[in-house]
């Protein structure tokens, strides 16, 4: 009988193969230690559940059809796609120098316009969107209260994230665009749909890129724990009203935000720390023991100084694979596997390789990717 995999307390068994989504980038920056963070926290589930004797098929999409892109391209004159593709190129050399496993499958959001269109027909037909001037809007003010959130900060959220809660057009300042109307200006592309021609909404791509790919639903959905709402809450609520099943995901996995100086990592404040230029002083295993041993669902200040204790800290894991075996060889290294299986404790894990050593520490070791 195969071992369970425990998140948040709750098993979550699989019969046959484990289907896992991760919310991937927007392809306009290089990578930061933030975003390495969770795909680390992702490869790592994936890492257990393997280890475990369960096949786990890996989603990752890439948002390449975003605002944030077209106003790249603009800043830069160069087409977004292009700037799509060589971001691309350049996050998936950094993925592997990571040793984080390549994804199955890598929807992206251009090649998914037709499925948005079609998920924005669903919710259209199930009475749950509505059109106006040619965008799509769905009826997600329930997403709020999933996520336990009043309407105020609710409101100054879906703003903070650019859903634009005051656009009058809308029934309600927390629904959400599936579809949005090109602008007048043409200023961003656009795509022809049953509304006139437009753009598909963020949360929308993700949704329909999980639906396309997996069907009605998931084992598994990591991204960061800043996407709990609105992008988690309101791609979960648009894909159960599309298909009427329920839940979307079994179980989430958010790891905790990377911060500089107390603040979120990101680009319009000019704190990024890059993987790319961290490699160049540190390992990657030094990496991979930085952000994955500590208490996951924490945020936590990202300090350089900190790679010193983690290249230490692989001194003593290296040291203590190598002693002798013990009696207790066999049972340490099942401790280990037990403590990862249980919510992805490494914490506890470490300890019992540093404790036992030999094979529970090769264990550790090697379910980590810190050979």
């Amino acid at each position: 009988m195969r071992p369970v995999l425990r998140l948040g307390g709750a098993p979550l068994p699989v019969v046959g193969r484990a289907r896992v989504y991760a919310c991937g980038i927007t392809p306009y920056a290089v990578t930061h230690l933030g975003h390495a963070a969770t795909y680390l926290w992702t490869d790592l589930a994936i890492r257990v559940w393997r280890n475990a004797g369960v096949p786990v098929e890996l989603a990752r999409n890439i948002t390449d059809v975003d605002d944030a892109m077209f106003d790249e391209a603009r800043r830069t004159g160069l087409p977004y796609d292009q700037i799509a593709s060589l971001q691309r190129f350049a996050f998936d050399r950094t993925m592997a120098s990571l040793d984080i496993h390549p994804p199955d499958h890598e929807p992206t959001a251009r090649a998914a316009v037709t499925r948005v269109v079609e998920l924005a027909t669903a919710l259209l037909r199930a009475g749950h969107a509505y059109e106006r001037g040619g965008s799509v809007y769905a009826r997600t003010a329930e997403a709020a209260e999933r996520a336990g959130l009043d309407r105020a900060a609710a409101i100054a959220l879906a703003a903070e994230y650019n859903d634009d809660p005051h656009d009058p057009e809308r029934d309600d300042p927390l629904d959400v665009a599936v579809w949005r109307a090109a602008r007048p200006d043409g200023g961003y592309p656009s795509w022809p749909s049953p509304w006139g021609p437009g753009r598909p909404g963020w949360h929308a791509e993700c949704a329909a890129m999980v639906l396309s790919t997996f069907g009605s639903s998931v084992d598994l959905h990591a991204g960061g724990a800043d996407l709990r709402y609105p992008h988690h809450a309101v791609e979960a609520l648009l894909a159960e009203r599309a298909t009427g099943v329920r839940p979307f995901a079994r179980a989430w996995l958010r790891p905790g935000t990377v911060r500089s100086g107390g603040v979120k990592m990101s680009k319009s404040l000019g704190n990024l720390a890059f993987v790319d230029d961290l490699l160049t002083r540190h390992s990657p295993a030094a990496v991979r023991l930085l952000c994955l041993v500590r208490p996951r669902d924490d945020d936590w200040d990202f300090d350089e100084a900190a790679f010193d204790e983690a290249e230490a800290g692989l001194d003593l894991l290296y040291s203590a694979a190598g002693r002798p075996g013990t009696v207790r060889d066999a049972s340490a290294a099942d401790e280990v596997d037990a403590a990862l299986l249980d919510d992805l404790d490494t914490v506890r894990a470490r300890s019992i390789a540093l404790d036992s050593g030999g094979a529970a520490a090769r264990r550790f070791i090697s379910v980590l990717g810190l050979a």
